[in-house]
């Protein structure tokens, strides 16, 4: 089972300004963050960002707020209680400028194809064990297929970071690196994307 670029969403959690001097190798955590951002903009992958109480916590980086679509403001420690679902799966568009019902068939216009839904999300942030692993785990009861990108994601402590690792595996989630989340989006060196993915990741 490999990851598919055309069904990926992509989360990034609470990389903020008070959090991330106390995370451990957070320097090298958010550096992979803005590689899955950048990622995701060059496969035109959905990418969503997510800020715990901003006020406390400071924003995320400017550079990371930019490659995503939306970073949703929230209280709860899982983003799905403060409506990440509701970004991952947007409610269908009522048809604009419906056919008049006296028009015959043929002359109707054929209802518009329903969006496909992208129901694999690739995630990662801080604190692992906290906001990440609630996030992630309210993700799959909400039956989305979840891919945590261990070396993008920490915690204050690696046994609490580890600790997250176990129980999100052990939960059905799928756990990969950026580098894998890089190249099983290329998933061959034709892909014309392939230099461009190779400068990002080395």
């Amino acid at each position: 089972m490999l990851l598919d670029a055309d069904e990926s969403q992509l989360v990034l959690v609470d990389y903020q300004s008070a959090l991330m001097p106390s995370i451990h190798e957070g320097e090298a955590v958010l550096r992979n963050a803005l590689r899955l951002g950048r990622l995701a903009r060059m496969f035109d992958v959905p990418a969503w960002g997510t800020e715990e109480n901003p006020q406390g916590l400071g924003s995320s980086p400017p550079e990371l707020r930019e490659l995503c679509r939306k970073t949703l403001t929230k209280m709860h420690f899982s983003a799905v209680a403060d409506g990440l679902t509701e970004l991952l799966r947007p409610p269908a568009k009522a048809r604009q400028g419906g056919n008049a019902r006296s028009l015959p068939k043929h002359l109707q216009k054929p209802a518009p194809e329903p969006e496909e839904q992208r129901n694999t999300v690739v995630i990662a942030g801080c604190e692992a064990h906290v906001c990440l692993l609630q996030t992630a785990l309210d993700l799959l009861e909400e039956e989305f297929e979840v891919w945590v990108v261990t070396d993008a994601c920490s915690s204050r402590t690696e046994r609490d970071r580890d600790a997250a690792f176990d129980r999100l595996a052990g939960a059905g989630a799928e756990l990969v690196t950026t580098e894998m989340v890089a190249f099983e989006w290329l998933r061959t060196a034709e892909h014309p994307l392939f230099k461009d993915v190779l400068s990002l990741v080395k």
